[in-house]
């Protein structure tokens, strides 16, 4: 905190005074969260873009209605990479005098989280966003409303200042045109200046010269920040405005990086520069090219007797690493108690095998059936809160297959669209505030069937849409058969940056010739599949194969 700072005085030779911290040291690179449930849906991905855009500072906007362990397991992992966590804040109605109370909880809810985390787990800082000038009355009662914000702003820092933590806040460029009122000849942008430890200036534009370039309009506000001894960071968008100079939104992420990285020269005579600001995450994410996909082929099965896992746990286990198995499909008995499947899971994970819990039924499609999705993914998400992390399912699996009711025949389009309820439900359950993996298994010929309400698109498109992967069940014992069910659905899922797994049967089927490698033994089924992955292999969208089953496998033919 400002006030409570210990400087140290370190000689800075560019501009011959004595500088309250090391114009040297490391620079931030920041980037906004705004939207709270991402780190709970897509946890991995934004721990794997800030590794790969270097940031190292991320403001978080803090929904104080989810519980502290909702941000624990993020926090945690960020800081573990080098990444401080900052809570974020903020609305223009806490400018107001009437909000303060509003503003406060923020600072309350940081500092209790704070005193029940563990030290890796803490938030570093609280940042102020709160923008007034967004009011309807900004302009006809500015004085009054700019007395109230600083007066907030006032309460804020004392209150932070009690705790260690950085005082931070966002505001525009433009506050150095505005006098704050008072006997002070002052600009409301150095009063602001010198009351938190940091400030992101808003310098939204795309380019750094020019009379209306980056470096011009922050002139005053850097040399200000140079007196009051205050960190900056210069903040840019990427978010698509309406004026098109305000953001980098046409010009893309590698010019702004490119524009990013003359900063730290231009300023290098400003001792306050400490990094960059990029608005934010999402926008920016969006505007990246897709990094190329590292896959780790699966090989997987199913194991669907769940009985197995106590009496046949080392089997299974002897024969999935023989065969090169990394992925099990594992149906749960939701009657076994939560102590029934650690060890298994824990010794597979130690063998590099991903375990997902499996479960379903034809009725599942149907909304009335809902509630037994829901009761799988809450008893998993029960699980894997209750063990340690080696003994925690990495996904959930569905098998629904409604064309085998009555009701497929006679309604099919009904049934696809509770089906498609249903998984949107699953989904949304399974990913909130977890990084479970959402998977179902899926007939491959659903490509030939439309979506209800959008007739263009096949169903099996819509559905791989939805999951972070499909397994296709593209029951075929020749490797062209199950090419040419699959093919059209790699290319949709690649466009997708999806991950689509292939499975085949070697259960005995009546179904006809060509379905199931039950007949031709299980060193038949190895070539044609060494054919399927040399085809199918130029598809970033293929994760390797999946055998049903693990019962079968094991008892086929060679």
């Amino acid at each position: 905190m400002k006030a409570a700072r210990i400087y140290l005085s370190v000689l800075c030779l560019t501009v011959g005074f004595l500088f309250g911290f090391s114009p040297a040291e490391k620079k931030s690179k920041a980037t906004w969260i705004w939207q709270s449930e991402m780190i709970g849906r897509e946890k991995q991905e934004i721990l794997d873009f800030c590794k790969s855009n270097d940031i190292n500072l991320v403001y978080l906007r803090i929904e104080m209605n989810k519980p502290y362990e909702y941000y624990r397991d993020f926090i945690r992992e960020a800081t573990e990479m080098g990444i401080e966590v900052h809570a974020v804040a903020g609305h223009p109605a806490w400018a107001l005098k009437s909000n303060e109370k509003r503003m406060m909880n923020i600072v309350h809810w940081v500092k209790s989280y704070n005193r029940e985390a563990q030290k890796n787990e803490r938030i570093r800082g609280i940042q102020l966003d709160i923008e007034p000038y967004l009011l309807p009355f900004w302009e006809t009662d500015q004085k009054r409303i700019i007395r109230e914000w600083q007066a907030n702003v006032q309460a804020f820092t004392a209150e932070v200042s009690k705790e260690d933590l950085v005082a931070s806040a966002a505001i525009p460029f433009w506050l150095d045109d505005i006098p704050v009122p008072g006997p002070e000849e002052i600009s409301l942008s150095k009063w602001m200046m010198s009351q938190f430890d940091t400030v992101c200036i808003m310098a939204y534009r795309d380019t750094l010269s020019g009379q209306n370039g980056i470096l011009n309009l922050i002139d005053q506000e850097m040399k200000e920040a140079d007196e009051l001894e205050t960190r900056v960071l210069v903040a840019v968008n990427i978010k698509p405005l309406d004026e098109d100079h305000s953001s980098f939104s046409e010009e893309g992420p590698t010019l702004m990086k490119q524009q990013l990285e003359q900063l730290p020269v231009h300023l290098a005579q400003h001792p306050s520069f400490s990094g960059v600001a990029i608005h934010d995450y999402r926008y920016w994410k969006e505007a990246s090219p897709l990094p190329p996909v590292t896959k780790q082929r699966y090989k997987g099965t199913y194991i669907w007797r769940a009985e197995l896992i106590g009496t046949e746990k080392e089997e299974i286990l002897s024969f999935v690493k023989q065969n090169g198995v990394n992925l099990l499909y594992i149906r749960l008995d939701l009657e076994q108690p939560i102590s029934y499947y650690r060890d298994f899971v824990r010794e597979a994970r130690e063998a590099g095998i991903e375990v997902h819990a499996m479960g379903g039924h034809p009725i599942w499609a149907l909304s009335e059936n809902r509630s037994k999705i829901m009761k799988l993914v809450n008893w998993v998400k029960a699980y894997n809160e209750s063990v340690s992390t080696e003994e925690q399912f990495h996904g959930i699996h569905l098998d629904i297959e409604p064309y085998v009711l009555p009701v497929w025949r006679e309604d099919k389009e009904a049934v696809l669209r509770q089906w498609m309820g249903n998984i949107e439900a699953f989904v949304e359950e399974t990913k909130n505030g977890t990084s479970l993996e959402a998977s179902v298994d899926l007939a491959a010929w659903l490509d030939k069937t439309p979506t209800p309400g959008q007739p263009e698109l096949p169903f099996s498109h819509w559905m791989i849409k939805q999951l972070d992967h499909t397994t296709l069940m593209a029951f075929r014992d020749r490797a062209p058969g199950i090419i040419g069910l699959v093919e059209n659905q790699m290319k949709y899922a690649e466009s997708l940056q999806k991950k689509l797994v292939v499975a085949v049967e070697t259960k005995e089927s009546h179904e006809g010739n060509g379905i199931t490698f039950y007949e031709e033994g299980m060193g038949e089924m190895d070539r044609q599949l060494d054919l399927v992955t040399k085809a199918l292999d130029r598809y970033s969208s293929y994760w390797g194969l999946a055998i049903h089953a693990y019962d079968y496998w094991k008892n086929g033919k060679e």
